[in-house]
């Protein structure tokens, strides 16, 4: 079992080997297994890609940010401008029905609303948009309309997991109420925990996941 000083210094290992950060940005602690991100960095692209790097580092089993974004003068906008550009991101990404969008921008905060079929739709919407000049956040509240049974949902998530190389789907259970789908079990790492919630995120008409998964410490073999 890895220490919280080994897991701090692999996060900040991990962060400096990520050339899309700058790792003396961000600030790093680390208490029973929880990583705490601070500091500040101009982009919430940025912010996103340092959760993100922090979930690959094995040991670390929640992360509290606490990373704000500071947009630099030369990349400020104003919210109309930042509005003009999401619609336009929006319009010209082929896999996202941008008439059923509507935007809001509030001092760089971009509110997304309206209804998708597909949560990979809801998803792209928010990367499509997140790397623009003079976003500072970006509220997601696009819902999925499911279209199949919560028992067929069931199956599906079932399959993917089966078909997967690096989740044990023999120690995950999935069930599926309406739109909602919760997840219960063990697994081995972060990183798999987030896998398996990919995975069902990819079904058609998933809205919430409710992640309980817990993940199991190694058993030590002397």
């Amino acid at each position: 079992m890895k220490t919280d000083v080994e897991i701090q210094k692999d996060v900040m290992a991990e962060l400096k080997w990520q050339p899309f950060l700058h790792a003396a940005e961000i600030g790093v602690s680390v208490k029973n297994g929880v990583v705490t991100l601070s500091g500040q960095v101009d982009t919430y692209a940025k912010k996103l890609a340092a959760e993100n790097a922090a979930k690959k580092v094995a040991g670390v089993k929640a992360i509290a940010e606490d990373l704000q974004v500071g947009v630099s003068p030369s990349y400020r906008r104003t919210d109309a401008e930042i509005a003009e550009a999401v619609l336009n991101a929006l319009k010209w990404h082929t896999a996202i029905p941008e008439d059923r969008i509507k935007v809001k921008v509030e001092d760089g905060i971009v509110k997304l609303e309206g209804e998708v079929e597909w949560e990979f739709q809801r998803n792209s919407a928010k990367t499509a948009i997140q790397n623009l000049n003079g976003v500072r956040m970006v509220s997601n509240l696009l819902t999925v309309r499911p279209k199949v049974s919560a028992d067929d949902l069931e199956k599906k998530i079932s399959a993917a997991f089966h078909r997967s190389a690096t989740i044990d789907s023999a120690n995950i259970k999935v069930s599926v109420t309406g739109n909602k789908a919760t997840l219960t079990g063990k697994v081995r790492s972060f990183a798999e925990k987030d896998e398996a919630a990919d995975a069902v995120w990819a079904a058609p008409g998933i809205f919430s996941v409710d992640n309980k998964l817990s993940i199991q410490e190694p058993e030590l073999v002397f």
